[in-house]
């Protein structure tokens, strides 16, 4: 998050939307035209579970429930999904899944006049047996799953921001604190349930529909609604980390990314270590311009992580936080948990990724003076931020590449450019012209290397290359995946492969 940046889900012109799945399937059905409202409310009411609400645009009740309101899951039932995309089908209209609605692509904006379907019900967890894995709801997000496993000992990749779902990062690769010790979140997928295009149900694993579990594994939202998976969990390491945060002031940027880039150690940083950097304002320090917060977050002890972050404390910040949490309430400490201002709905927001094998310190450079001179022009755009993500990604790496969809392996580190707003066309309107300034800032600091683009957080303008891998054999493979598994692309909403 990216981990994933969360920001409001984009308005969808939507016809209607189902907020619990139903365990039932809906038999062939055939429309002249769109029905009207009653219609639907007799025609899928019969077919829906007591526990399943429909909405229709405007209703208030819709507007207001949030999608973390509900406190106890509905059974996990892989037919849930099916009657809502048999009745889209049915009717010749578009459907849309969401869960927690941190997406923030504008691919989104395609969906016209059609249903949305939230998963966010689904979110039961069932350790297994021999507590090496667990079986998961479709709707569950990662505070619930960090929690839920940390009380039995365990653990698992789930994204650092604990607001958001734990299956979409994963369909699109998944970034978060434990990656260092287990690979990404879509490697931890052992099995799912597939709800496909066609309102059918596919069960997707190594030996059964092979071909879909490789791509549902970097390139999933192309393919089909996961309502189900059996996911790898882990022996916790340890059941506390160390954090720590330091703000500096601009002028010690090109030192600050010198140090940075030696703890990267070209892709060789130590497992137990995350490093996370934003460019934002903080008025508290300055109201002039931009700071550096850098925050480090360390599996183990505070004495263990010094070695790593003494050159930082060196550098001599100009406020320096630090402290040992449960590892469920680092996310909270650090500002990206599920009560932190940045996982509240009501904003808008638009992420240009790119992907780096280093910093280029000059680069770097170049974006800050651009962020500054976007809050000087658009005072209202002064919540924005960069984020510099460092992972640790040699178990990522160690994992083969063309062994599953995700392209982006080689990457080190991820850059984003964080537009955040009030709601606002004319502000979504400037946004690719600061964000592909930005992006072209990084790409022309590493120009050995074409363009890197995190599916996970990419705007949507991007090509499917940049997206999804330069080598032919991926992209031919993956077209041909949709020609088989969703020949009418009906899934092609969440920056999709056929456009």
């Amino acid at each position: 998050m990216p981990a994933e940046m969360p920001t409001i889900v984009r308005h969808l012109a939507l016809l209607f939307t189902f907020v619990l799945s139903v365990p039932s399937v809906t038999s062939a059905l055939v429309y002249r035209s769109l029905p009207s409202n009653a219609q639907i409310q007799q025609e899928l009411g019969r077919r829906l579970s007591d526990g399943t609400e429909v909405y229709f645009p405007f209703d208030s009740e819709a507007r207001r429930r949030s999608n973390r309101e509900y406190q106890t899951p509905i059974p996990i039932n892989s037919s849930n999904t099916l009657p809502q995309v048999q009745f889209a089908n049915a009717i010749g209209v578009p459907f849309y899944v969401v869960n927690t609605g941190y997406g923030t692509t504008v691919s989104q904006l395609n969906v016209k006049h059609g249903i949305e379907i939230n998963l966010r019900a689904l979110a039961s967890i069932e350790f297994a047996r021999d507590g090496n894995s667990a079986v998961m709801g479709g709707g569950v997000y990662s505070d619930e799953i960090i929690k839920t496993l940390d009380a039995k000992g365990k653990t698992t990749v789930t994204g650092s921001y604990t607001c958001i779902g734990a299956m979409g990062p994963a369909l699109g690769g998944g970034f978060g604190r434990y990656m260092g010790y287990y690979g990404l979140a879509t490697d931890q997928i052992i099995d799912l349930d597939v709800v496909l295009a066609n309102g059918s149900l596919a069960k997707v694993s190594a030996t059964s529909n092979p071909d879909l579990f490789w791509g549902m594994r970097g390139a999933g939202h192309n393919f089909g609604i996961v309502t189900r998976f059996n996911y790898k969990i882990y022996d916790r390491p340890t059941a506390s980390w160390y954090y720590a945060l330091m703000y500096f002031t601009a002028d010690k940027l090109e030192k600050f990314f010198e140090l940075l880039n030696a703890l990267g150690d070209n892709g060789k940083q130590t497992k137990e270590l995350i490093g996370y950097t934003l460019f934002q304002m903080n008025p508290n320090i300055t109201t002039t311009e931009p700071v550096i917060l850098f925050s480090a977050y360390y599996a183990g002890t505070a004495a263990a992580a010094q070695p790593y972050l003494a050159p930082f404390l060196k550098l001599k910040p100009v406020v320096a936080i630090n402290d040992t949490a449960p590892y469920p309430a680092i996310a909270s400490a650090v500002g990206t948990g599920v009560d932190n201002p940045v996982c509240q709905p009501g904003r808008s927001g638009a992420v240009f990724p790119t992907g780096l094998k280093t910093y280029n310190v000059t680069a770097n450079r170049a974006v800050y003076n651009l962020l500054k001179k976007m809050m000087t022009e658009q005072p209202a755009l002064n919540r924005s931020i960069v984020q510099f993500e460092n992972f640790p990604v040699q178990k990522m790496r160690s994992i083969d590449a063309a062994s599953t969809a995700y392209a982006h392996r080689d990457d080190n580190m991820l850059v984003s450019w964080s537009a955040v707003y009030e709601p606002s066309s004319a502000l979504d309107a400037l946004m690719p012209k600061y964000g592909n300034q930005a992006r072209a800032l990084l790409d022309a600091g590493e120009p050995e290397r074409p363009l890197s683009v995190y599916v996970n957080a990419a705007y949507g303008s991007e090509t499917v290359e940049q997206v999804y891998g330069y080598e032919p054999w991926r992209l031919q493979k993956l077209r041909a995946l949709k020609r088989k598994y969703d020949p009418e692309n009906r899934l092609r909403f969440y920056n999709p492969i056929v456009r």
